[in-house]
């Protein structure tokens, strides 16, 4: 069977310029095959005589990718578009699902663990936030703003040149304060070198923490936002079972709360790393490769959470310590 398909999420809050990068995604010539999935569904329900008999519209354009609209259930577009790749009538190698604007990302992500065939057909690559920095003050007075950038393996800033420097600065420091793993970018009208969005592997088990995790010390200034970020590391061995007891604890009693968290940990009398990572409840752990000589076996863990239970955190992980 061929490899898995790579399925970057494009999340956003409205006029945050989703629509102006796809549109630029589809357009361009690339040479790359991707399909877009562009969310058009609602909870209220379409009226199916408006639809006529195609929930799920399909048209390749003439750059050799394919556009997806869809009035449907998600699952359902993901299984027609690999019935349509299977019997060769259209043809892609990649696929971005647009996420409407006040959408959470957590369950579009979650179709991908959770469903067994669509986990063979499809490897999650990352999650994308655009930020639109003219209104992110608006914008991240919601709790749903804030938590699409806290899922995010990459920010995307647009409308830079609308805002002077002061205010980007200030919005870059309350992006990181957010989420400490996530690279920021600007994407200016819509365009963005491709390698910003695809290939993120931000759901790669493996050592690499995202290029961008900012272990600098951030602001200590009061968060205004409910969506924050920890970072914790420690050159003390880790001992597994108390590691593996932490976190069942941790996520019986916060799994909601935990958007994202991603380790790379020393474990005692172990000669590889462990990594993990995982979304609310689900995660998975692996072993990576052996730690070098001369390297220092430094255990780094990032979480990131809605009402950050940063206490807990701190008194669970120290206990981890081996003695």
């Amino acid at each position: 069977m061929s490899s898995p398909i790579p399925v970057t999420i494009l999340s956003g809050f409205l006029g945050a310029g989703k629509t102006t990068l796809l549109r630029h995604l589809l357009k361009t010539e690339h040479g790359l095959k991707i399909a877009v999935i562009e969310n058009e569904f609602s909870d209220a329900g379409i009226d199916t005589q408006l639809l006529g008999d195609e929930p799920v519209q399909v048209m390749t354009l003439s750059n050799g990718c394919v556009c997806c609209t869809i009035h449907t259930d998600l699952t359902k577009a993901l299984f027609l578009l690999l019935e349509r790749l299977d019997s060769g009538e259209i043809a892609f190698d990649r696929l971005v699902i647009e996420c409407t604007g006040l959408a959470d990302p957590a369950p579009v992500a979650q179709t991908f663990f959770i469903d067994e065939e669509l986990r063979e057909r499809y490897i999650l690559d990352g999650i994308i936030t655009l930020v639109d920095a003219a209104h992110a003050d608006t914008h991240l007075a919601q709790t749903i703003a804030q938590a699409q950038i806290g899922f995010a393996d990459r920010l995307l800033v647009s409308k830079r040149d609308l805002v002077d420097e002061a205010t980007f600065t200030g919005l870059s420091e309350r992006l990181t304060r957010i989420n400490r793993r996530a690279p920021i970018r600007v994407v200016d009208h819509g365009r963005i070198d491709l390698a910003e969005l695809l290939d993120v592997r931000g759901f790669n088990l493996n050592a690499d923490l995202g290029s961008g995790l900012n272990l600098r010390p951030v602001s200590k200034a009061p968060s205004i936002d409910r969506i924050s970020s920890l970072v914790l590391r420690t050159d003390q061995p880790l001992d597994i079972d108390k590691l593996s007891e932490f976190m069942n604890e941790l996520l019986e009693d916060h799994g909601k709360q935990l958007l994202r968290y991603k380790g790379v940990l020393n474990i005692a009398g172990e000669p590889r790393r462990m990594v993990f990572q995982g979304v609310l409840k689900l995660y998975g752990f692996d072993w990576d490769t052996e730690w070098a000589p001369e390297e220092p076996r430094e255990s780094v863990i990032v979480f990131i959470a809605d009402d950050l239970p940063e206490e807990k955190i701190r008194e669970g992980f120290a206990r981890v310590a081996a003695e």
